[in-house]
């Protein structure tokens, strides 16, 4: 096995807006997609189309939502062994997508909300047999800080995707991580530094360097992604795509940088091929289905293989 997502799915409701509402208002929405998404199950989605075998830790509720989430698991070859039916609602994301492709989201979080420590021991030793383990925090803080301990105790890297962002997230309790990806809101939050510039984030990367994480990946958006570690720091920028949709294109990014940085330990070049990879995820609408395969991927960007 390859990578252990332990980690969040939702249910995306996706209206496509042409603007928000005010208070108090009703407009009509030209279009509405649902679709399978939260950001463990993107992430692992992503990997597993690429050619990863990916295991998947997670809670799903007991209401119509679940089995559709578990057959989407399946149909992208992901283990399902660990995806635990839970007697509560699946998460679900409401998700308003405007015509300049901005995205705003709300979390429910549901079953993921009881993932739990002791779900994490159950599934040890499948865990073991994985050679990445990758968290984000729309799980319980508490079962994210037993993950990394668990990732220490085995042996096995862990890769932290910071988001959503979350203000009691502790630095101390992180620090062990081999990388931390969070995008500049993130990571402000996080380092407690500003990041108007490239200056102040490269500044607030280091203070997360200094704590004892090994890799500080920021993700730039359109600029690409600043990689910081003791060894110095890289730029490695994004390509220019016209965007259609932008909601996922950060779980595209980092499944596609796990699946390569598994497959090479070149942690710059999985990186450039994850920009190509979240660039191409934007010009298609949706979250999951817009994660181009590995053969996809090559064909449409040959040059870069």
């Amino acid at each position: 096995m390859d990578i252990a997502v332990i980690g969040s799915n939702n249910v995306d409701l996706i209206s496509y807006i042409t603007r928000m509402p005010e208070e108090g208002e009703t407009i009509e929405a030209p279009d509405f997609q649902l679709g399978c998404g939260g950001k463990g199950a993107n992430q692992a989605v992503a990997a597993s189309r690429l050619g990863s075998e990916v295991l998947m830790v997670t809670r799903v509720g007991n209401d119509l939502f679940a089995d559709n989430t578990i057959a989407n698991f399946k149909a992208n070859g992901i283990d399902d062994k660990y995806i635990l039916k839970t007697e509560a609602t699946s998460g679900v994301a409401p998700i308003f997508v405007d015509q300049q492709s901005r995205n705003s989201i709300i979390i429910v979080k549901g079953a993921n909300a009881l993932l739990t420590p002791e779900d994490l021991q159950n599934a040890r030793e499948d865990i073991a047999a994985c050679q990445l383990i990758v968290l984000q925090l729309e799980i319980n803080l508490e079962t994210v800080y037993a993950a990394i301990e668990l990732g220490a105790e085995l042996g096995i890297p862990v890769l932290l995707n910071p988001a959503p962002a979350a203000p009691e997230l502790s630095l101390e309790k992180i620090k062990n991580v081999d990388f931390i990806v969070p995008n500049e809101t993130e990571l402000s939050l996080i380092s407690g530094m500003p990041v108007d510039t490239l200056d102040d984030i490269s500044n607030a990367a280091a203070v997360l360097i200094n704590a004892g994480i090994k890799n500080v990946i920021v993700t730039l958006g359109a600029r690409g992604v600043l990689w910081v570690s003791e060894a110095g720091e890289q730029v490695i920028e994004a390509n220019a795509v016209h965007a259609v949709d932008t909601t996922g294109a950060g779980d595209a990014f980092i499944g596609c940088f796990t699946h390569f940085w598994v497959r090479n330990r070149d942690i710059a070049e999985s990186l450039r091929l994850a920009n190509y990879y979240a660039g191409d995820s934007v010009t298609r609408q949706g979250t999951q289905k817009s994660y181009a395969t590995g053969e996809e991927f090559r064909q449409r960007f040959p040059e870069i293989f």
